[in-house]
């Protein structure tokens, strides 16, 4: 994590999120709470890979893989880009790479009881 990653302005704390913001961020939890959408984003956050590396690194059927894809570019979670014949898809911006790898760690702090930090 960056150090500006733990600075809440006072903009934070003062004003509460907009409906549309409560909606778009339950939309991502959403999302995320799906046992191969999540592995999906573990491996997209640390660069772009196509449907059948994706498909080789979660163990999914490719359909199955095509479709979580979908469902994440529609989150706003990925993203995409052709070349050639190939689509490459790629976790959308660092709040999502930073999201993944937080829950992850969070997980790992449950599982062995580390001791929790800020």
């Amino acid at each position: 994590m960056y150090a500006r990653d733990n600075v809440a302005t006072a903009g934070d704390r003062q004003q509460p999120p907009t409906s549309a913001q409560v909606e778009t961020a339950v939309t991502a939890l959403r999302m995320l709470a799906d046992p191969t959408r999540l592995r999906l984003l573990w491996e997209l956050r640390e660069g772009e890979h196509d449907v059948t590396t994706l498909t080789a690194a979660v163990g999914a059927a490719r359909p199955a893989v095509s479709q979580h894809l979908g469902k994440l570019l529609l989150a706003g979670l990925v993203s995409s880009r052709r070349e050639g014949r190939r689509v490459l898809y790629r976790a959308r911006g660092g709040h999502v790479r930073r999201l993944v790898t937080e829950v992850f760690h969070a997980a790992d702090h449950h599982l062995t009881g580390a001791p929790e930090h800020d």
